[in-house]
């Protein structure tokens, strides 16, 4: 997806940050222009100390990374601010002061971003429903996010990170969401400049229509990095039998450990990378599509075969 010669967004490569009993580790992670990937993982599991590092909130104790082609160790300089006004970051709480009115707040930007759209964001705010004369403090959660994604949209960003934006929304409100941001990544293929997101979220059904690639990290490590379509198009779910699983670990078809198996009460479940090849190689064992939910699960709590 990355044009021939074009720098990624954001790059990191063997990022580590020990905080206390929790650590980073070995932690590398790229968005191509073009491109939206989705993070995901547990409470806990380092996304947000992942994204904060990627930002300079959060100096790593070792490792690299750029992002818009500024060292993420420079953010804190004169570069770090040019790079500040083309990201647009939204986290899981809104980082404006409880008793700040929405009028205030669009009064306030333009005095920080230089790119500032006031109409954008006046029209993202009547989109959104969100009433000039309310304190952030009177917002939902929902509305909150709302009003977050609203600013970082309205900065000519080129880049957008994302933490749990969805969280706290409806399901119609997620939708609009949804084609907001695959409408930011749209307007920089039609000539706006290569724009990208990177997006944590607990929604894996907004990832799996969204995303182009998926990251998982647990306990601080990157866990996998796969194109989505390659987890929800190909890969697959075999229902086994346990004589079932001693055919397939028989076959020959599979390295010895390179696939992965849940055992439950009535059977085993097997994670295959190729669901259709293995229907033509084992057509009497059923095997489904997967979900992110379900290669997540196999990821963390699988044994291998």
């Amino acid at each position: 997806m990355n044009p021939s010669g074009t720098e990624p967004l954001i790059r990191v490569s063997g990022l580590n940050k020990q905080y206390g009993n929790f650590a980073l580790k070995d932690v590398s992670i790229t968005v191509e222009p073009g491109e939206i990937v989705g993070f995901v993982g547990a409470n806990g599991a380092g996304k947000t100390t992942t994204i904060k590092s990627i930002l300079g909130l959060v100096p790593p104790d070792s490792g690299d990374g750029r992002i818009l082609g500024v060292p993420i160790r420079d953010m804190g300089g004169p570069a770090g601010v040019a790079v500040k006004e083309r990201v647009g970051t939204v986290f899981d709480a809104v980082g404006l002061p409880p008793s700040m009115h929405v009028r205030d707040a669009a009064a306030v930007m333009p005095r920080c971003f230089a790119h500032w759209d006031a109409s954008l964001f006046d029209c993202l705010l009547g989109k959104a429903g969100i009433a000039p004369d309310r304190t952030v403090a009177e917002l939902s959660r929902g509305m909150g996010m709302k009003l977050s994604l609203a600013i970082a949209l309205s900065h000519d960003p080129r880049l957008l990170i994302l933490d749990e934006a969805t969280a706290g929304l409806d399901p119609m409100a997620r939708d609009g969401i949804l084609d907001t941001l695959r409408g930011f990544v749209s307007a920089g293929e039609d000539g706006g400049g290569p724009r990208g997101i990177l997006m944590s979220s607990h929604i894996t059904g907004d990832l799996e229509r969204i995303a182009d690639r998926v990251v998982c990290i647990d306990a601080g490590r990157i866990v996998f990095d796969r194109p989505k379509d390659e987890i929800t198009d190909l890969m697959g779910i075999a229902r086994c039998r346990a004589a079932d699983v001693a055919t397939i670990r028989g076959s020959g078809a599979y390295d010895p450990g390179s696939l992965r198996m849940i055992r439950g009460q009535y059977g085993t479940n097997v994670a295959v990378p190729d669901r259709f090849a293995f229907a033509e190689a084992f057509p009497d064992i059923p095997c489904d599509r997967m979900t992110l939910d379900d290669c997540m699960r196999f990821e963390l709590k699988g044994e291998k075969l």
